[in-house]
């Protein structure tokens, strides 16, 4: 299996603009030979939308602009970020993402965890999501996360306990602190909970983060993938744009459930019963 994760700079609150860069990327990734593409949040948007969250926001099962995704992505599998609106859900906005597979809509996750604290304001303008799941994709089981729900262990144990075996993180993380030669410390946090999670969950774990400057933030992207070893596969460098092309050996997760009998011994019941009682116990 080949992925290309599209670590690029979004237009803010141009959506024309960043539909011909999803359509020039989905271009080159088919030339490429690549199984499915990877766009970062909110990437046919822009991230610090604030007012212009209503103005951008779309139904993706009848927006023009996912009807030529959906045209371009007959050959190619799409990931991307965007704002929804439901019809059934009108005024409300969230931070969504989509995949794409074989012209057509197969699974959408709305971001859960909304951080809202420091630069951070995403709870002012959207509506939380309430739901994490994995769905049966081309290539098995898979997860789809948007940027602070992979920092949430429980979100990944819950596509673990769902029998994920690929998951997709796509992010606009800007870059914080410095960590000597390695960059941002930031992204080295993305680093290791990659791994982490690669290794307790043995899956494969894809994370595309943007890049470029809004609001004087600066993304700091960094993409990555690790196998079901926690092994990195490949990583984009920090802060500039890249097309990053990574082959996956899905036999791997095989051979990794078979040394880390993890997901075999796994019992959700335990989980379910002791948080139950733990949310029960807790103190109004």
């Amino acid at each position: 299996m080949r992925v290309v994760l599209a670590q690029l700079a979004p237009h803010l609150g141009s959506v024309a603009k960043n539909l011909d860069l999803h359509l020039r990327v989905i271009d080159q990734a088919r030339r490429e030979r690549a199984d499915l593409v990877i766009f970062p949040e909110l990437a046919l948007t822009g991230y610090t939308l604030r007012d212009l969250v209503e103005e951008v926001a779309c139904d993706p099962a009848t927006a023009k602009p996912f009807r030529k995704l959906l045209s371009a992505g007959r050959e190619i599998d799409i990931v991307t970020g965007f704002v929804e609106e439901k019809p059934r859900e009108r005024g409300l906005f969230y931070n969504s993402a989509a995949y794409l597979h074989k012209g057509r809509l197969l699974h959408i996750h709305r971001k859960v965890f909304l951080p809202t604290a420091g630069m951070f304001e995403e709870r002012r303008f959207f509506t939380e999501g309430r739901n994490i799941r994995a769905f049966d994709g081309p290539f098995g089981r898979t997860g789809l996360l948007i940027c602070r729900d992979f920092l949430h262990l429980n979100a990944n144990y819950l596509l673990f306990a769902d029998g994920a075996e690929l998951s997709l993180t796509i992010s606009a993380a800007p870059g914080r602190g410095i960590a000597g030669d390695r960059g941002y410390a930031s992204s080295r946090m993305w680093e290791l909970m990659g791994e982490t999670v690669a290794r307790l969950t043995t899956t494969f774990v894809l994370y595309c983060n943007r890049v470029g400057f809004e609001d004087g933030a600066a993304f700091a992207g960094g993409s990555f993938v690790f196998d079901p070893f926690g092994k990195l596969v490949a990583q984009a460098a920090q802060l500039e744009p890249a097309t990053l092309i990574a082959d996956l050996d899905l036999a791997l997760i095989r051979k990794a459930r078979k040394a880390w009998p993890f997901r075999r011994d796994d019992k959700p019941e335990v989980t379910l019963a002791s948080l139950e009682r733990i949310v029960k116990s807790y103190d109004d």
